[in-house]
């Protein structure tokens, strides 16, 4: 039986499919009540993943927000948010930066071994640092997390890049997909998606789950694997059948 986690894929992006803008301030592609979903979905997790740009980009924080979830998961035995992980092919990471110093929680950082000294060096204390072979890949990845760092959910919040690397191994579970109700039309704007090979095509179509409308921006929810079945939830927030143990304990 596979200790991969069961891997939730969460994004928002616009009408044309960006992530986001082009200039430096990064753009809400959603609203106040969409961000407390995903709030919900992250305190469900056992860690929560982005790319190392988003890490410099963005300067994210990472952590649940609301008082009553984080008490719901310290009642259960569990950090108040979900472990950090992030991937890094260049190690080029601010041991200043937000996801480092914000928030008492483990924080892993993935990395091609050739450069696991140097980026420990630079680190410190403030990570753990896993050097995975030659290059990263996200199966791999997976295994160390299910293998040696007992996650069983991982909810997986972008970049572009980590987004569609996961896509593309055919390694998410479930996608939750958010519409904002606007264009970008910026040829330099990051994409949800890069072009490629994906395992849903026109003659393997994806299984839509759910739909939810959230204020002015539509939620999409698609069974990627047959590991996902996703129920819709009359409180407003679907969550999926697989995880309703985990859902438990958290």
């Amino acid at each position: 039986m596979s200790v991969r986690p069961y891997v939730t894929l969460s994004c928002a992006m616009s009408i044309d499919g960006y992530l986001d803008g082009s200039a430096p301030r990064r753009l809400a592609m959603s609203n106040e009540a969409d961000f407390d979903r995903v709030d919900e979905v992250r305190s469900r997790n056992d860690a929560i993943m982005v790319g190392a740009s988003t890490v410099r980009r963005d300067n994210p924080r990472l952590l649940v927000r609301d008082a009553g979830r984080r008490a719901r998961r310290l009642s259960s035995g569990c950090a108040v948010s979900p472990v950090k992980v992030t991937v890094t092919a260049s190690g080029e990471l601010s041991p200043d930066a937000a996801f480092f110093t914000v928030g008492d929680v483990p924080r892993l950082v993935y990395t091609p071994s050739e450069g696991e000294r140097r980026l420990r060096a630079r680190l410190g204390d403030r990570a753990t640092v896993v050097g995975l072979g030659t290059q990263v890949t996200m199966a791999a990845l997976l295994d160390d997390l299910g293998e040696r760092r007992a996650v069983r959910r991982l909810m997986v919040e972008g970049g572009g890049t980590v987004l569609t690397q996961f896509l593309q191994a055919d390694l998410v579970d479930e996608l939750q997909l958010v519409i904002a109700p606007f264009f970008v039309g910026e040829p330099g704007a990051p994409r949800a998606a890069a072009a490629g090979r994906y395992p849903w095509t026109a003659s393997r179509r994806a299984r839509l789950a759910d739909t939810q409308q959230i204020g002015d921006v539509v939620l999409l929810r698609y069974a990627l694997s047959d590991r996902c079945d996703v129920r819709p939830d009359p409180g407003g927030t679907a969550t999926a059948d697989d995880a309703a143990a985990s859902s438990e304990r958290l």
